[in-house]
């Protein structure tokens, strides 16, 4: 008993690292991330109708806006609750500005470190569609 002890031991090591260094593949054979997708990738996407007050985003990750006023608020959650966080957003409204606003941190145009605002306008095709990524301090947009 005492010989076949250290043979188990290492085939148990064997596999416990395996498993903790392994990656996942959908549609391939040889991942090479930790999340390996070769193929089709859809998320999920829905309307957000704005109201009297702040409508707040809090699901999904493909949002259609459809602000039913000028400058209707629509909230991100907060960047430091949800590190790492993105949206795709877009106004799908040709009349009326969305107003996106964050409580909390700053949101900051790609490659920008000052000048951040707590809101931003949606309003024309320069900036209908907008992608957000928090960082777990502010959120960075860009158009």
């Amino acid at each position: 008993m005492k010989k076949w002890f250290p043979f188990f031991f290492v085939i148990s090591l064997i596999f416990i690292s395996n498993e903790s260094f392994s990656q996942v593949g959908i549609n391939t054979t040889n991942p090479l991330s930790t999340l390996d997708i070769n193929g089709n990738v859809s998320v999920k996407t829905f309307i957000l109708v704005g109201s009297g007050s702040p409508t707040a985003i809090s699901d999904g990750f493909y949002l259609s806006l459809n602000p039913q006023a000028t400058d209707q608020e629509f909230v991100l959650p907060s960047p430091i609750a949800f590190p790492g966080r993105m949206y795709i957003l877009r106004n799908i409204n040709d009349t009326n500005t969305a107003k996106l606003t964050t409580p909390a941190g700053l949101l900051f145009g790609k490659g920008k470190t000052s000048g951040g605002a707590t809101s931003i306008y949606m309003y024309d095709d320069t900036n209908r569609t907008i992608t957000v990524i928090s960082d777990g301090l502010n959120w960075t947009y860009i158009y």
